[in-house]
């Protein structure tokens, strides 16, 4: 395939299977999602042939769709020569949560995307190719898809940024790599091993090149394994503050101070004491996307005369160098608490308190500050060679280098940059000012996986406080020291840890019950349904035992995959033992394989048992 006056890629071969599920990964400008569109047939090759089984019906969803002349999203689900029936559009739209009566040109990001994936799911696809499929997805609809995805019986190709996603749902990886295309029958999970072994390679045989050849190679490898140990040891200390933060707080979540000479209080940057917010239903269904919450429709509780509690009674001292996570649905409050916490808002009762030092930057999920006619100098250093970072001055080549660009770009316009390569660029202009407060909304979009890593270390090295607003679980483990956790009701959990955390904390709330998915009662009976007593008549005992063992049997092999998949992340075991990297690798492929062999026979016998 060829861009500008070069290939994007070429001599790529790809053979998809029946039940492949591919993670394609690569850079920002690898190609990827032109990748896709030739997979999917919406652009041609410039050379050599795509063939497909036939029959076969590919489904693509699409990272940005186009709804330009079309009055709502049902006029958009069903269109075209391949529309699903809508009735098949309407039932996953129920389970989405999304009212596809809306029209198309007022409708949220989000709105959009569960447009798409209403249309995109209920075409019963042989092949789904998506791209970014949980953008502008909040956890709940996340933990949805992730459902259907595991149930469904054809092949999917999934270009994403969030690990957690990639890791729960793929089993062989696709790397699209300076127009080369690799594949491992390894899921995500194992694909940072493989990527620093292939590095790891080209930087021995590169001794046998020149020396430009040399440089490149060294870079990639210091830049993937010496990236490695650095998170190491970032997250050592990310743990570290995690159980000191877990001191500070009682059961109840409410911050305290351990002793009366602790010096937190000097620190605190933004104090909340009993804090309460409401707004009359009418404003509030103008100020959020969508009223579902990720434990279900709240009812009654949060309702008094016409108004609904977003906040009630939150209490937390915030310090210096606390990173905190706000995390829930869409229409929980993410945005009305992020409000409250930086003055935005005034509570109902009682009262938020800032440091009067407190200088905070804002970075939104708009990226609004980015103007496509200016240049990538413009918008870094006011067209000047040198920047002035945090009162450190520096070269605009050398900041651009920190910040995974081509220094060659310097000159090239906004309008030219890709959409991960723009969320970058914002990043290194605003974290270049000085700040001790930086808000994040939803920063992890248009990321490629190896600027998720630079964000990390960003927000690790930063010295002061940092308030982040994601529904990237992955993200949030690796970066908060508190997760506030709302699930619409007006409660907010307070959680020392990250998203992890506070799922484990809710499930014991709920006493062990899985949590509802996105869309309520509808979602939660869509998921594959828990083991049931079989009608007497319908199956023989042989049948009726495997039915009542094989959920626990399939745990028992997510735990083995799990473990495996753990033992190839470590970036030194081929090199130390080759032999046990293959022998892993082969015993891993043996129990995905009894893995899917166990869920088709045990969805066999649901059928049966449901009639």
């Amino acid at each position: 395939m060829i861009q500008g006056n070069g290939w994007l890629f070429q001599d790529l071969d790809i053979h998809i299977q029946q039940r492949d599920r591919l993670a394609l990964i690569g850079r920002n400008g690898a190609g990827k999602t032109t990748l896709l569109k030739l997979l999917g047939g919406q652009v041609d090759a410039d050379k050599g042939t795509r063939s497909i089984q036939p029959g076969t019906r590919i489904v693509t969803l699409e990272q940005d769709p186009f709804f330009t002349g079309f009055d709502t999203l049902m006029d958009f689900a069903l269109s075209g020569k391949d529309a699903p029936p809508q009735h098949e559009v309407e039932a996953i739209a129920g389970q989405l949560g999304i009212d596809l009566s809306r029209k198309a040109d007022s409708a949220s990001g989000g709105e959009r995307r569960r447009a798409a994936l209403a249309r995109a799911l209920a075409s019963e696809p042989d092949l789904l190719l998506l791209d970014e499929p949980t953008n502008h997805l909040d956890l709940a609809a996340i933990d949805w898809l992730e459902d259907w995805l595991t149930r469904y019986r054809g092949a999917f190709v999934v270009i994403s940024h969030d690990r957690t996603f990639l890791e729960r749902l793929t089993k062989a990886t696709l790397w699209l790599d300076r127009g080369s295309l690799r594949r491992k029958e390894i899921g995500f999970g194992g694909y940072e091993a493989w990527m620093e072994q292939a590095y790891a390679e080209e930087a021995r045989a590169a001794d046998k090149l020149d020396a430009k050849l040399k440089i490149e190679a060294h870079w990639l490898e210091r830049g993937v394994t010496a990236r490695r140990k650095r998170n190491m040891g970032r997250l050592e200390k990310l743990y570290e503050m995690r159980e000191q933060r877990a001191a500070m707080l009682t059961p109840q979540g409410t911050a305290k101070l351990a002793l009366s000479s602790d010096d937190a209080k000097s620190k605190a940057v933004i104090v909340a004491d009993k804090v309460c917010k409401s707004f009359p239903e009418t404003a509030r269904a103008e100020l959020v996307e969508a009223p579902q919450s990720s434990d279900g429709p709240s009812t009654g509780s949060g309702r008094a005369g016409g108004s609904r509690e977003i906040v009630k009674d939150f209490t937390l001292r915030i310090t210096r160098k606390d990173r905190i996570g706000v995390v829930g649905s869409n229409g929980a409050g993410k945005t009305t608490l992020l409000k409250l916490l930086t003055g935005e808002l005034e509570p109902d009762s009682g009262t938020i308190t800032l440091a009067n030092t407190l200088q905070a930057v804002f970075i939104d999920q708009q990226r609004s500050l980015m103007s496509p006619e200016k240049r990538v100098r413009d918008v870094l250093a006011d067209g000047s060679d040198w920047i002035d970072v945090r009162g450190v001055r520096k070269h605009i080549h050398g900041y651009l280098k920190d910040f995974l660009f081509d220094p060659n770009l310097v000159e090239a316009r906004v309008g030219t940059l890709s959409g991960g390569e723009r969320s970058r660029l914002l990043l290194a202009r605003e974290f270049a000012r000085f700040s001790n407060l930086l808000v994040l909304d939803e920063p992890t979009n248009d990321l490629d996986l190896e600027t998720l890593d630079l964000l990390q270390e960003v927000i690790s090295d930063y010295d002061g406080t940092v308030l982040i607003v994601s529904h990237d679980r992955d993200f949030l483990d690796k970066t908060v020291t508190i997760t506030l956790g709302m699930d619409g009701s007006g409660r907010v959990d307070i959680v020392a840890g990250g998203y992890a955390d506070w799922e484990k904390m809710r499930k014991a709330r709920l006493g062990g019950k899985p949590v509802a998915k996105a869309g309520g009662d509808k979602a939660a009976a869509a998921a594959p349904p828990p083991p049931m007593p079989a009608k007497k008549g319908k199956l023989s005992y042989k049948d009726q035992r495997d039915y009542d063992l094989l959920p626990g049997r399939i745990e028992e092999l997510d735990a083995q995959i799990a473990r495996g998949e753990a033992q190839l992340a470590d970036p030194d075991l081929y090199a130390k033992d080759p032999k046990k990297f293959d022998a892993v690798m082969a015993a891993l492929e043996k129990v995905r394989g009894e893995k899917d062999a166990a869920e088709e026979r045990w969805l066999e016998l649901a059928e049966m048992v449901e009639g």
